[in-house]
């Protein structure tokens, strides 16, 4: 389904400006379609007469049923279907009349209204609706008309939507969370059934009409900054233990000067309460990893005082091994423990494992220079950890095979490691300039400790392939490469 801005950019000669106050009116108006009890369309232009319209916008109210079941966003609608758009758009005035739906060919109750923006009529907005059949209006479909009346008159004027960036979570209020209406004293003139419920949960249980927040008990910032502002403002106030509401308060502007404004309400204590669960769970888990990664620190430290103990070089570079692979592990969780979610940003796993191999590896008679290029983006947990030990597995394959010490002879070389993430796969690269691969050498067959893990982990763990080839630019040494799928799940 194509968005406003795609639409605007193909099908009508809107500046950003214009694009901009448009989304903002979309991502605001679901409480204007609430008061109005109807479907609201908006129509843009697609040719300077006005003759042809794009349906650019569409909200359906939460306080009755929709007019419309499907979608109607980029259907073109012409003068002749759509009359009323058209004098609202060439006069930039709000229009009220009937005519005949041509898609649904029902009659349909119509109050076009102009949306100004910068002095200049970009779109208009329809208010659709089936015709009245004499029912007398309660109280609250009266006082919510009237509520729309004003913000129908706000956006023909251009001070609606309100010219600022709303991304704050009171934007996704609609009207049947609670409302409250207030004066241009701020006191409240009607409560909806919805609001008076929350406010008894709150605690308050006097008659609220002619009162204001702050008489009410309640905390009464965000009114206080709307009305001084002119803006829509959003607060949580705690008015007592366990007790959370979220308070949108919407001004009504009318001639430069807020005239009222109404308050929406919702209480969101259950939600809050599930947040912090969650924030508890969240510690603990990283609590978790932090002791892992310690554990497993304390493990390294152990062999590597055993090694010390040894005077056999095999035992002692078999010790060596087996700290690295635990230090490996030990990396992801270190940054498990520190991160948020089980997403972990690799290159600062992949970063100081390579620099660890070659801190550890290195020696005047070999200088072997690392370098990683790419960017393996963000993996889960279940991939990075055993990802971390088969790269440094192949690190350490590569020391020790590619670039063999040598009695009295210095050894110099060079490892790169590459890395892809396109979002469906992982490939990860591991060259070197070394002495290149035996022959009759086979991935498969190899029976060493160091490619049987990698094996395993890669075919097995990580469901992905391996291979191993000499490189593809001709020149000396090995190039590993692995693949691992990124869509599959992790056994």
């Amino acid at each position: 389904m194509a968005s406003l801005e795609e639409i605007a950019r193909t099908q009508t000669d809107l500046g950003e400006g214009a694009v901009a106050h448009l989304q903002r009116l979309i991502a605001s108006w679901g409480i204007v379609a609430d008061f109005c009890f109807s479907d609201l369309l908006l129509f843009v232009p697609t040719d300077p007469e006005g003759s042809h319209f794009v349906v650019a916008g569409q909200v359906r109210p939460t306080t009755n049923q929709t007019l419309y079941v499907r979608d109607l966003l980029g259907e073109i609608a012409d003068e002749e279907e759509r009359p009323l758009i058209a004098r609202s758009w060439r006069r930039g005035e709000i229009i009220e009349g009937e005519v005949t739906d041509p898609i649904i060919h029902e009659r349909v109750r119509m109050l076009c209204i102009p949306v100004r923006h910068a002095g200049e009529t970009v779109a208009v907005m329809s208010r659709e609706s089936t015709p009245a059949v004499g029912r007398a209006s309660g109280e609250l479909e009266r006082t919510y008309q009237e509520i729309f009346n004003r913000f129908a008159r706000m956006i023909s004027t251009g001070w609606f939507p309100f010219d600022t960036e709303d991304t704050d979570p009171g934007s996704t209020l609609r009207v049947g969370d609670g409302c409250l209406v207030l004066d241009r004293s701020a006191r409240v003139t009607y409560a909806s059934p919805n609001a008076v419920s929350t406010l008894h949960r709150i605690g308050v249980h006097a008659n609220t009409e002619g009162l204001r927040l702050g008489e009410l008990g309640l905390d009464d910032d965000a009114v206080r900054s709307a009305f001084l502002s002119a803006k829509p403002t959003t607060e949580e106030i705690e008015p007592r233990s366990g007790v959370t509401v979220l308070v949108r308060c919407i001004p009504l502007v009318d001639g430069g000067h807020v005239t009222g404004a109404v308050l929406i309400l919702r209480d969101v204590s259950e939600l809050r309460r599930r947040d912090r669960m969650l924030l508890s769970k969240d510690a603990t888990i990283r609590e978790i990893h932090h002791r892992v990664k310690n554990n497993l620190q304390t493990i390294s430290s152990l062999l590597r005082l055993q090694a010390r103990r040894l005077s056999s070089a095999d035992g002692k570079r078999a010790l060596g091994e087996s700290v690295r692979r635990i230090s490996s592990i030990a990396l992801v969780h270190d940054i498990l423990a520190r991160e948020a979610t089980e997403d972990i940003p690799f290159v600062e796993v992949l970063r100081p494992l390579v620099r660890m191999v070659e801190e550890s590896l290195s020696s005047p008679e070999r200088q072997v220079r690392f370098t990683v290029q790419g960017e393996p983006g963000t993996l889960p947990a279940a991939i990075a950890t055993p990802m971390a030990v088969v790269l440094n597995e192949l690190l350490q394959n590569t020391m020790d095979h590619a670039f063999p010490e040598r009695e009295g002879e210095k050894v110099a070389g060079a490892v790169r490691v590459e890395m892809e993430n396109d979002g469906v796969e992982l490939v990860a690269r591991v060259i070197d300039d070394g002495i290149g691969l035996p022959e009759g050498f086979s991935v498969a067959s190899s029976t060493g400790l160091g490619l049987s893990i990698v094996r395993a982990l890669v075919t097995s763990d990580l469901a992905g392939t391996i291979d191993m080839f000499e490189p593809l630019d001709g020149g000396r040494g090995t190039e590993v490469e692995l693949r691992v799928p990124l869509d599959v799940e992790m056994g």
